[in-house]
């Protein structure tokens, strides 16, 4: 009996099997009397969160007559994984007032699942539970805390939890560095990092990761170079998950020389590798090469695509505007079951609208299973590019309807429709929308769209007069641009003194657009503005040539 239970108890240790076996280690279990001992339903009920069958884990849990604090995180965190928040919750709130009390696990776990679901409220509730529990000193919650204020975008709460600890430890260093780069905040990440070096700490793999994280524009290359070298002197550039975030950093700084040099330095790239490598042959515009590179890591065939790879891949496809690579990247998500994804369908819908093939784009959305804004904000701007604007208006009644909230984009692409299908009076409301009942500042695109709107409809006064009202200065050459163009589409040549003034606070946008006003001067018969114009820019410069691409079907 005893070597039968030391065998069971061997099988229980081992961190997977599968749903059948753990089946089988539960009727053992089961028949030697001990599914009401609390330590072999935590092992079994951990299988079964492994192998995501709730249902029978959940079962467990509720039969099992003495539960221990093991037992119900190992609930709580199985509830968690599934991002079935609400169930959590439910549990947490139930273990508050059972006779078990929680542990600093317990907290931990709830406290990662309140920022999982993007909930302020109840991540600060969680940490008002630690301090009432008198856990507020354990390293174990504040980790927890500081990181999941972080990915809140709550710097200053994670700090203040961090400044709390009197000898905070390395994992808790790492958490708040990690915090202050996942907030593009590296200037203090690096001074933390050099407070934990004076503390006596060697910072590790994740510290590196945490300061690299943070370093996202050309602005702080420098910076990334001087900790890329610190990686070399130390030997963590040897580190996969270090060697993977150097590779996106230097692709997001656009320094794709060094991100090449990184990745071929990689034993064995990972996926985060790939999709960065990718991304950033796209951010640099070389979007032939970075389909080239999505082919060549099908060929290598050792890892399988995940869904931000694939979106990176049809992001680069839709800027190219050629839909064959698309088609084949979107079998290749059929095939791996992954076209339903979010990311993954509304890069579909992109690339689709992008390469002139709006319906299929249209049918993607229509088969998505769970949909977000990012969703309904790329079908909106692409059916009003393609002056569907009635259809656009539809989907954001919809968005209305399923309890989403609309953001600058969603009425940037309402406003863009209104824009391609002349409805000004439409286009007024949702502009009154967005900046009185949704409280959203409107940006230099709106403005653009609005007065485009207004100028091309015979509502020039109107669209002068909006640009007037904007309280920002200066207010942006675009804006003046878009109000220029409008004043050469009804030939108004009343406002080109005023529109020109503007515009030479920015030489270079100046430029941009001397053919219009040459063509507007000339238009008024003010051919001294017309030959000054022209000698100021050193002779006739003529528009810049367009550019076709034709591709052949055949290779």
């Amino acid at each position: 009996m005893n070597i039968h239970l030391n065998s069971l108890l061997s099988q229980l240790t081992k961190p997977h099997h599968t749903i059948s076996r753990t089946r089988i280690l539960h009727a053992l279990v089961v028949a030697n009397s001990l599914s009401s001992d609390p330590f072999y339903a935590t092992k079994i009920l951990r299988l079964y969160a492994v192998n995501n069958d709730l249902v029978s884990a959940r079962n467990l849990f509720d039969r099992t007559p003495q539960r221990s604090v093991f037992l119900w995180n190992s609930i709580i965190r199985a509830y968690a994984q599934a991002r079935r928040f609400p169930d959590a919750f439910a549990l947490f709130k139930r273990l508050l007032i059972s006779e078990t009390p929680p542990d600093n696990y317990t907290f931990a776990c709830v406290a990662r699942a309140s920022a999982d679901s993007f909930d302020i409220k109840a991540l600060r509730i969680v940490h008002g539970k630690v301090v009432s529990f008198g856990l507020s000193l354990d390293f174990v919650c504040s980790s927890a805390l500081v990181s999941s204020y972080s990915k809140l975008g709550l710097v200053d709460e994670a700090s203040f939890v961090f400044r709390g600890i009197e000898e905070p430890d390395l994992v808790l260093f790492n958490a708040m560095i990690s915090g202050y780069g996942s907030c593009g905040d590296w200037v203090k990440g690096i001074e933390l990092f050099n407070t934990m070096q004076h503390t006596g700490f060697r910072p590790d793999g994740y510290t590196m990761v945490g300061l690299i994280i943070g370093l996202i524009d050309h602005s702080s290359t420098n910076a990334g170079e001087t900790i890329h070298g610190f990686c070399v002197k130390c030997g963590l550039d040897l580190n996969d998950h270090v060697g993977s975030v150097l590779v996106s950093m230097y692709s997001k700084c656009k320094n794709i020389e060094s991100a090449f040099k990184v990745f071929d330095s990689l034993v064995q790239p990972d996926l985060v590798s790939w999709s960065a490598i990718i991304t950033g042959l796209s951010l640099a515009g070389d979007y032939v090469k970075a389909l080239l590179f999505f082919s060549e890591f099908l060929i290598d065939g050792r890892k399988r695509a995940d869904y931000v790879l694939i979106a990176s891949a049809l992001s680069a496809s839709a800027q190219l505007a050629i839909v064959g690579p698309g088609c084949e990247i979107h079998g290749y998500a059929i095939r791996h079951e992954c076209s339903t994804e979010v990311a993954v369908s509304s890069a579909l819908i992109d690339m689709y609208a992008k390469c002139g093939f709006l319906e299929m784009g249209v049918k993607v959305f229509d088969k998505m299973p769970h949909r977000n804004i990012v969703s309904y904000n790329i079908l909106i701007s692409s059916l009003g590019l393609y002056g569907r604007a009635q259809e656009a208006f539809r989907l954001f009644d919809e968005i209305l309807q399923e309890g989403l909230k609309p953001d600058e984009t969603t009425f940037a692409g309402l406003l863009c429709a209104c824009c391609h299908s002349g409805h000004v009076s439409e286009g007024r409301e949702y502009f009154r929308l967005m900046t009185e009942d949704f409280e959203i500042g409107a940006k230099t695109e709106h403005y653009i769209h609005m007065v485009k709107l207004l100028g091309m409809n015979g509502k020039l006064e109107e669209a002068y007069n909006l640009v007037k009202s904007i309280n920002q200065e200066p207010v942006n050459s675009g804006i003046w641009g878009a109000l220029l163009s409008c004043c050469a589409s009804c030939k108004n040549y009343e406002l080109i003194d005023v529109i020109t003034k503007h515009l030479d606070e920015n030489q270079q946008e100046h430029r941009s657009y001397d053919v219009v006003l040459s063509n507007l001067f000339a238009g008024d018969e003010r051919w001294d503005h017309v030959k000054q114009l022209r000698v100021d820019n050193g002779g006739t410069k003529g528009k810049i040539p367009a550019i076709s691409w034709i591709t052949n079907t055949n290779h």
